[in-house]
């Protein structure tokens, strides 16, 4: 354990904490996280906190490159312990003074609390964690000084940077879920790059649903010169692949199947409303309605442990999307 976070007192007010401010920061994770198994439920909601600090850093448009860089340095130095958290905290919360997101703020004068979960978990869900905080630390500070208004300079960079952002996230939940199930552990033995697909086909619905906003704000993660559809088409596949990955979970697994198609499920709604637009202005027409979230979740329940239903809904919903595929390039 690193020396630099003190055991509290009281644990329960930690995860207290936890619990809260997940719901705060990330309404579709404080949806999801809570349908998997108690015993790795409080491992994944860390997780995605200490994430979140990190994307925190990333899109904070009033630091610098350098100044991003110097912050997710620390940052990750005080989750592997080699510095004391305070190290982190204060520089940070002094250069994002004027950032606006409160709830974010307080998530990272909160670092310590988030720390101190972390490590009341077994080593090797600790290794898990700090390796993929390490990649997508290192990666985003990479490609911090590569934001530009044209994009990144090709397909290969697009998929580096939806890898070290996401994709690394598909390892770690394949890593967590196997150290819970031996079930899963088998079926996913020879099929481990499906978990780096899971993973980047979120990611590449973010990019594509944010890229107005970004675009506004002088910078696009798209490859230059890529259209919409080459792109629509190149997520559709690795939705298709994401479904694989879920059918690898035991079906009795209904906690961690709920939990990956109820993300996968909303990326198809999402990319299937894109791939209805030639073009749109703004992230809030391609938004799902609160409505819609809600049906699917209740219909999670009932497809989680039923692979032709969900294989139904995925052919269903992903109309668009097919036919944009079976085009000609």
């Amino acid at each position: 354990m690193n020396s630099a976070i003190q055991p509290t007192e009281n644990p329960n007010s930690d995860l207290a904490y936890q619990k809260a401010i997940l719901g705060s920061v990330s309404r579709t994770f404080a949806l999801t996280i809570p349908l998997l198994p108690p015993a790795i439920e409080v491992v994944v909601g860390n997780t995605y906190l200490l994430c979140r600090i990190v994307d925190t850093i990333e899109d904070a448009t009033e630091l610098s490159p350098t100044e991003k860089q110097r912050l997710s340095r620390l940052f990750l130095e005080a989750v592997l312990g080699t510095i004391s958290v305070e190290a982190f905290v204060s520089p940070c919360l002094e250069a994002l003074k004027g950032y606006s997101n409160v709830d974010e703020l307080d998530l990272i004068a909160h670092t310590p609390t988030v720390l101190r979960i972390l490590h009341t978990f077994p080593d090797i869900d600790q290794a898990a964690i700090s390796r993929c905080v390490s990649i997508m630390s290192d990666g985003m500070s990479h490609f911090h000084g590569r934001q530009t208004q044209e994009g990144l300079k090709d397909l290969a960079e697009f998929e580096e940077y939806c890898y070290v952002v996401a994709g690394v996230v598909g390892e770690l939940l394949t890593t967590i879920f196997s150290n819970y199930s031996s079930g899963f552990t088998k079926q996913i033995e020879g099929h481990e790059q499906l978990a780096i697909a899971f993973g980047q086909a979120l990611q590449m619905t973010n990019i594509l649903k944010d890229s107005p906003e970004d675009r506004a704000r002088g910078v696009s993660w798209k490859p230059v010169g890529m259209s919409q559809t080459a792109l629509l088409n190149i997520a559709y596949k690795k939705l298709q692949d994401s479904m694989s990955y879920i059918l690898l979970i035991p079906e009795n697994e209904v906690g961690i199947r709920r939990f990956c198609f109820l993300a996968f499920g909303l990326a198809v709604m999402t990319l299937e409303k894109i791939a209805n637009r030639k073009e749109f202005s703004n992230k809030s027409e391609v938004k799902l309605s609160r409505n819609s979230v809600w049906i699917f979740y209740a219909f999670t329940k009932l497809a989680a442990s039923n692979t032709f239903l969900m294989k139904a809904f995925f052919f269903a919903a992903s109309s668009q999307l097919r036919k944009l595929s079976a085009k000609k390039p």
